[in-house]
């Protein structure tokens, strides 16, 4: 068909001649209402990036003489983090003289990669910039549920075994008590 004909024939119902594959032998054109299929394409990608999922990097500073309570208060905001899916990267900074004793500065990272083991991965290791050494943690990918799912998991477990003790505690106490008597 010449392209005269196919215009006319779009005019003629109320459509565009839209070509899809002009690099083709013969060029391959289509009948179609352009605005609408603008309006659609742009549509699709407005859902497309609506579903996408964006990670977030949080970041924890800290020093290698930091006092336990503020060692645990950065750990519970760490595990936060993770379990909310996003990256975090956790810094020791040196100051002054500080910089000499640089492994205690890994001593302090290994001991958050250790306890956040359960729930995260190591995805850079230990790296020195300048004053500054860093590890870049992320959650793990675990198909059966949240880390929130599983800590309630095994925190229902534990408080059973936990009345099982105190049952068998009191249990024993009575005999002991009845013996006495």
């Amino acid at each position: 068909m010449t392209v005269p004909e196919a215009i006319e024939i779009a005019q003629g119902r109320g459509l565009d001649l839209v070509e899809v594959a002009p690099t083709e032998k013969p060029p391959v054109c289509k009948l179609m209402d352009f605005g609408k299929f603008k309006y659609r394409k742009n549509k699709k990608a407005h859902e497309a990036k609506k579903n996408q999922k964006t990670i977030k990097l949080k970041e924890i500073k800290t020093t290698p003489r930091t006092s336990e309570h503020d060692y645990q208060f950065k750990l519970k905001h760490i595990l936060r983090f993770i379990e909310d899916g996003s990256k975090v990267k956790v810094t020791v900074f040196f100051r002054g003289r500080q910089i000499t004793h640089k492994e205690l500065g890994l001593v302090m990272l290994d001991r958050f990669v250790k306890d956040t083991a359960e729930c995260s991965v190591v995805t850079q290791e230990a790296k020195m910039e300048g004053r500054m050494m860093n590890i870049m943690l992320e959650p793990k990918k675990n198909p059966g549920g949240s880390a929130k799912q599983k800590k309630v998991e095994t925190a229902e477990p534990a408080k059973k075994a936990e009345t099982k003790v105190d049952a068998a505690d009191d249990a024993v106490k009575g005999e002991t008590e009845s013996a006495k008597a």
